[in-house]
């Protein structure tokens, strides 16, 4: 079964163009509240044009790639769209990556510019990575050019190599302003936008590529089926690495002239006070971050009434959460959504579905995308926002995107009469914790290295609070006296948060089918 929409609405066709376009038409509106900062969207397009000259003062090229890493601040929207404003390609890196892997992505996508948040919740970012370039491959490392420091929590140390924010932003001048302006008119839709990258089952992330052209499309079509508008005010909880923060975030903003409120640490009593004081009506983010605030034992003391639309996703989410979202948090419309990077926004409610609609089912096709359900009930996709290819890897996208266009999500599911799509299992065994997606085998092959153990499968378990959170058993070597406390801890050293397994079960053998491969499903019924 098939289901396809069109886009009715003429947009942008680039990041540089709708930038423009917010700046001429809605030159007043406010387009970011970030604390004390302020920015109309012509003030907005002002920032945007000097990182972009800046960028041509030091260097940067078109085409060349420039890597994020900085939780959501007001800088970190200027600096991606900067970036392709100067013909760039934005590079965003996940914040809860250890400097390790951080390296990983600049050294693979050869970033020549890296904008990194300096003193950040008690560390310093840069000082840890620059730290871990030097046993890190230190023969193969690529070395940017130009750090950019993103100011935080202050009280950052000068340092010789690191160019501060508002430094950076001075280095544009006449000259280099008129070539930003000629590089962003000669941006074209499909030139690549950005380099986003995503676990795969070979445990080691690939490099999506987009051009501007879908992630226009992709943020024309949230905003679409979500019905935001200029006068909505949307707290971005969701990280903007992420897609959902990103291209179903502040670009949603842009295109609809909607205020932007960025939130760089979730924190529930800080969301309640935002969302008073700020007058939020557009809350997206996991089921958790709902639940979180219905629990809070201060939730009665915010008004919390100008709340609108939520969309959440990425994990179960049970018919009475929406209810009680509906009913104790005043949201008109509660919407489910499903996507990945490599398509990010594939399947949306719709602001009129019902409840059990909304919790069990994942929504329908959104404009310029269609589903349907292949061999063995996989969901595949095609459309104009499926991503270009991966990064360097032609036999990884011919064996995901097939002949035909069609992209083998890897997910299993149904597809309704009304074209709602149900998810029902998943064929790449990655489970999501707390909104991020976890590829066991990744997790795996950091325990390989652990001395004393012999073999291991991660598999993901029920979780109220996080929705999922991953457990590992462990088979160890005769003689071995590790403790779970000692493979967690090698975890932590080693992988982002969220991927670090909660709890280790130690066994004396995994099960395996007749051909040798681990049965999850055995592990996970055990957990049941």
């Amino acid at each position: 079964m098939d289901l396809h929409a069109s886009v009715a609405v003429e947009q942008p066709r680039t990041t540089p163009a709708a930038v423009d376009r917010a700046a001429r038409d809605r030159p007043d509106g406010v387009a970011i509240v970030d604390g004390t900062t302020t920015l109309t969207f012509v003030q907005l397009r002002e920032q945007v044009l000097d990182f972009a000259a800046a960028l041509c003062a030091r260097g940067v090229r078109r085409g060349d790639r420039v890597a994020v890493w900085s939780p959501n601040t007001y800088h970190w929207i200027v600096a991606a769209l900067g970036v392709q404003y100067a013909g760039a390609i934005l590079v965003p890196i996940n914040t809860r990556y250890t400097p390790s892997e951080a390296i990983d992505i600049i050294e693979r996508t050869r970033a020549a510019t890296v904008v990194i948040a300096g003193r950040f919740l008690g560390v310093d970012r840069y000082g840890l990575l620059r730290s871990a370039s030097t046993v890190c491959q230190p023969t193969t490392v690529v070395r940017p050019t130009t750090v950019v420091r993103v100011p935080v929590d202050g009280d950052d140390a000068a340092d010789r190599d690191v160019t501060e924010f508002g430094d950076f932003l001075a280095l544009a001048d006449d000259d280099t302003r008129a070539e930003a302006c000629a590089r962003a008119a000669a941006v074209m839709p499909d030139d690549i936008s950005d380099l986003m990258f995503t676990s795969g089952t070979t445990g080691r992330s690939k490099g999506v590529t987009t051009a501007h052209r879908q992630t226009i499309g992709t943020a024309a079509a949230w905003a679409h089926c979500a019905e935001v508008t200029s006068d909505d005010n949307y707290l971005v909880v969701n990280p903007f690495f992420h897609s959902f923060g990103y291209k179903a975030g502040f670009l949603v903003c842009l295109l609809t002239g909607a205020t932007v409120v960025p939130m760089a640490v979730f924190d529930v009593p800080t969301v309640m006070e935002t969302t008073q004081n700020e007058r939020i009506t557009v809350l997206p983010g996991a089921p958790t971050i709902f639940q979180s605030i219905l629990d809070h034992p201060n939730r009665a003391r915010f008004d919390l009434s100008s709340l609108r639309v939520a969309v959440t996703g990425a994990a179960a989410v049970p018919v009475a959460l929406v209810e009680r979202m509906q009913s104790e948090l005043s949201f008109d419309a509660v919407l489910t959504a499903y996507g990945q990077t490599e398509a990010p926004v594939v399947t949306m409610c719709r602001t009129d579905d019902d409840p059990v609609t909304v919790s069990t089912t994942s929504g329908r096709a959104v404009p310029g995308m269609t589903v349907k359900i292949g061999e063995q009930n996989e969901i595949l996709v095609r459309g104009e926002n499926v991503m270009l290819g991966y990064l360097d890897d032609p036999k990884a996208t011919a064996e995901t995107v097939d002949s035909d266009g069609w992209l083998h999500t890897g997910d299993v599911g149904t597809l309704d009469d009304r074209g709602y799509l149900v998810i029902t299992d998943r064929l790449k065994d990655m489970y999501i914790a707390g909104g991020f997606n976890v590829y066991p085998a990744e997790v795996e092959n950091v325990l390989a290295r652990l001395d004393g153990v012999t073999d291991s499968a991660v598999v993901g378990v029920p979780d109220h609070r996080m929705g999922e959170v991953g457990r590992a058993h462990v088979v160890t070597a005769a003689g071995s006296t590790l403790t779970e406390s000692d493979v967690l801890a090698f975890c932590r050293e080693r992988l982002a948060g969220f991927k670090v397994p909660r709890s280790v079960r130690f066994a004396d053998s995994l099960p395996r089918n007749p051909s040798g491969k681990v049965m999850k499903n055995v592990l996970r019924e055990e957990t049941a």
